[in-house]
């Protein structure tokens, strides 16, 4: 005799066990399983019909307003979140997209880079301005063709950082001599938007747009005429280099300053002696500009101007010093980069700590782990920037700590990083980066996740 089993409570509790299973299998008998299986194929297959005739407003309404048991089948939701992006739903989209795959299921990442990018898009024509500007610096960051028109749109928006940013991205994509709009935003009355545009059309290689560039680099003064002797230089007329370098040693600062900036991304050769003189400059800013042209130059030959600059009195000088020796990707540099990881200024760190990620020093890790926990929040961003631009594949569990930051700041900084950093790995961060509770950073992360994607392909 079984002392458990044939005690006399243990008798009456198997009567209750084995009589809830009887009224159990009564009150749930095979057919009315089947019947709410037989409900939802018949639902599933309405959905699936209406999406195949293009009737996605009806699979919307059979999404919304029918709930069969036990739930929609993945490829109803599928359908579901491509008619809501056929509609304009974005934000529905995603909402449905995650019902897909909430049971466990793989991301079906061409249809998430879909649902991210009508995220980002969904913003362009937001009335608030600083929405717009985030979705525009997203659409830079992406970098792909199918977005030329949008950037060619942006050009016209009321928003001179949305128009700078619009330039911006047609210079990264070379598209400039597609867009339509790229003749009037010669004439914009900011700055800083003209600057953009003719980075834009210098990096488009088109050189039928030398026409529009040499009365500018003619008539204008400052590093207006600087960025356009630039364009002219990269569309063939390498004649006006000369030139460019005279500008590189004006009285004005902010000319030497642009000037020494295009003249780092233009690599030639020549240009050489006159950005390594100007580290030695008496302007603080120069200086710094000057160490950054070095790192965009390249090259073992600029490592000694590099290093003078990392010993500079002036932070800002020390880390963008910092910064460009990682660039350069040296080993025999790792002794040096320590140096400014160790830094008493915390930015100078940050670019120590770029540098050596860069070299795929993962004990810098260490270094970036404490920084981000620093009580500044603009540290913490400066140092998910870092991160992002070092492009170390072991920084992503950093960028997720970054992206539940307390404040906004850190996160959209995260959000961006994690989009250089890019990969499968980061899919699942970005994904949550779609909740956050700013839509700043909402935007982000959406763009983010089209690089991911894209980058995960590759």
């Amino acid at each position: 005799m079984h002392p458990h089993t044939d005690h006399p409570r243990y008798a009456r509790f198997l009567a209750i066990f084995v009589c809830a299973g009887a009224l159990a299998a009564l009150l749930f008998p095979h057919h009315v399983i089947a019947a709410a299986a037989a409900s939802r194929s018949s639902s599933d297959r309405a959905v699936l019909e209406a999406y195949e005739h293009h009737r996605y407003d009806e699979v919307a309404r059979l999404l919304e307003h029918q709930t069969p048991e036990p739930g929609w089948s993945p490829r109803a939701l599928k359908a579901g979140v491509s008619s809501y992006l056929k509609l304009g739903k974005p934000e529905s989209a995603l909402s449905t997209y995650k019902r897909m795959t909430a049971s466990g299921s793989p991301d079906d990442n061409p249809l998430l880079r879909e649902v991210a990018f009508a995220l980002v898009t969904s913003f362009t024509r937001d009335p608030v301005e600083h929405l717009r500007i985030a979705a525009y610096t997203g659409l830079a960051d992406i970098e792909t063709p199918d977005i030329v028109a949008l950037l060619d749109d942006g050009l016209l928006d009321s928003s001179l950082v949305v128009r700078a940013r619009a330039g911006e991205g047609l210079s990264r994509i070379g598209s400039a001599g597609t867009a339509k709009n790229i003749r009037h935003t010669l004439q914009d009355t900011s700055l800083a938007v003209r600057i953009a545009t003719l980075n834009a059309i210098g990096d488009s290689q088109n050189s039928a747009l030398l026409k529009l560039v040499a009365p500018i680099a003619q008539s204008a003064e400052g590093p207006e005429q600087v960025f356009a002797l630039a364009a002219m230089v990269k569309l063939g007329k390498v004649e006006v280099l000369d030139e460019l370098l005279g500008l590189a040693t004006l009285p004005d600062p902010d000319t030497r300053m642009a000037a020494l900036g295009a003249l780092g991304r233009l690599k030639r050769p020549a240009t050489l002696k006159r950005l390594s003189q100007s580290v030695y400059d008496p302007d603080p800013a120069v200086r710094a500009f000057a160490a950054g042209a070095l790192g965009e130059f390249g090259g073992p030959e600029v490592v000694p101007f590099l290093t003078h600059a990392l010993g500079d009195d002036q932070p800002r000088v020390r880390s963008v010093a910092a910064t460009s020796l990682g660039r350069l990707r040296l080993p025999q540099l790792r002794s040096h980069l320590w140096q400014a990881a160790r830094d008493p200024v915390e930015f100078v760190r940050i670019g120590g700590v770029e540098g050596l990620l860069r070299l795929g020093d993962a004990e810098a890790l260490l270094v970036a782990t404490d920084l981000a926990k620093h009580p500044d929040p603009s540290v913490r961003s400066a140092m998910a920037h870092a991160l992002g631009a070092a492009g170390h594949r072991k920084a992503s569990p950093l960028l997720d700590q970054l992206l539940r930051d307390q404040q906004p700041q850190p996160r959209l900084a995260a959000a961006r990083a994690l989009g250089k950093l890019g990969g499968r790995d980061v899919v699942p961060i970005l994904k949550k980066g779609l909740d956050d509770s700013d839509q700043a950073v909402r935007i982000a992360a959406a763009s983010s996740l089209v690089q991911a994607v894209a980058a995960a392909k590759k």
